[in-house]
């Protein structure tokens, strides 16, 4: 059973092109990206889908920095892209030397300006990896183990640990311990989900994970107890519709949304429940690019 009521989940704004990446910024407005290149920005106090930039390729995950810049998965061009806040768009990374992106999907900053990007590779031939653009614009391999095809990605309160999400093989939630030295440590399975395709990670300040699934129509809460929820579920597929990946957006970051790649909206879950602060760095290296 489903912890929220029909009720208590909403379109919170239509008229995006099967979105698939979300993202809150500093300066008070939604992020989305969608299948065909399209950048949205979306303020809350009037939400409108308004389209600023267009990169050309399928966006996936987003993160950004203090300076409002975007941070964007583009498989399509098997690369990171930045996208400045006037819409201007240039490539922020292309993978590391020797190892390029194969399926760059989802990107997020630690504390210290690394951005983690989870390549997902092909689906089924298990060769994904986690790669850590440094704050200098060093690219490296951070982690090798979580090959089949990794997910969405968020990190824990203290930054201590990267958490993933694993598509396949099994399907479930993993998480990388960050050593003291900034190396990937041990990895473990926080969680296993069997029939789903986990997608979207988030956590909220009581430390509950919550898990959007491209499959199936489903938002889930996995508690501190350790007991995995289903939040909310739509076996229609029409007002939750592959929701991929989800945030905690507003300025008191109290409202979580998900994109809809199957459908043009972003829903919103109506929960008393606060998400953690991001981290958005203070970053200059890569300006001469853009």
């Amino acid at each position: 059973m489903a912890i929220l009521n029909s009720n208590q989940i909403s379109v919170y704004v239509h008229g995006l092109d099967h979105a698939e990446g979300i993202a809150w910024g500093m300066d008070g407005y939604i992020y989305a990206g969608s299948e065909a290149g399209q950048v949205y920005r979306i303020d809350p106090s009037k939400p409108e889908a308004k389209v600023f930039a267009n990169t050309g390729g399928f966006l996936l995950g987003l993160a950004l920095d203090s300076s409002h810049n975007i941070y964007a998965c583009d498989p399509g061009h098997a690369v990171v892209q930045k996208i400045t806040r006037e819409g201007r768009v240039r490539t922020y990374s292309s993978g590391a030397p020797n190892e390029p992106f194969i399926l760059p999907n989802y990107p997020v900053f630690d504390r210290q300006g690394n951005l983690y990007v989870a390549d997902s590779g092909r689906w089924k031939e298990d060769n994904g990896k986690i790669y850590k653009i440094h704050p200098d614009g060093e690219n490296e391999v951070w982690c090798r183990e979580l090959t089949e095809f990794p997910n969405g990605l968020c990190l824990n309160a203290d930054g201590t640990c990267l958490y993933v999400a694993m598509s396949l093989n099994p399907p479930r939630v993993s998480k990388i311990a960050i050593r003291s030295d900034g190396s990937a440590g041990a990895v473990e399975t926080v969680v296993e989900m069997p029939r789903t395709v986990p997608d979207g990670l988030a956590f909220d300040t009581d430390g509950n994970l919550y898990i959007s699934c491209y499959r199936p129509d489903a938002v889930y809460r996995y508690t501190t107890e350790g007991e995995l929820q289903v939040l909310a579920e739509d076996y229609e597929g029409t007002l939750i519709a592959a929701p991929t990946n989800i945030a905690f957006c507003g300025k008191n970051r109290d409202m979580l949304l998900s994109a809809n790649l199957g459908r043009w909206h972003l829903t919103h879950y109506h929960l008393d429940a606060i998400g953690i602060p991001l981290n958005y760095p203070n970053l200059h290296w890569g300006e001469r690019n853009v």
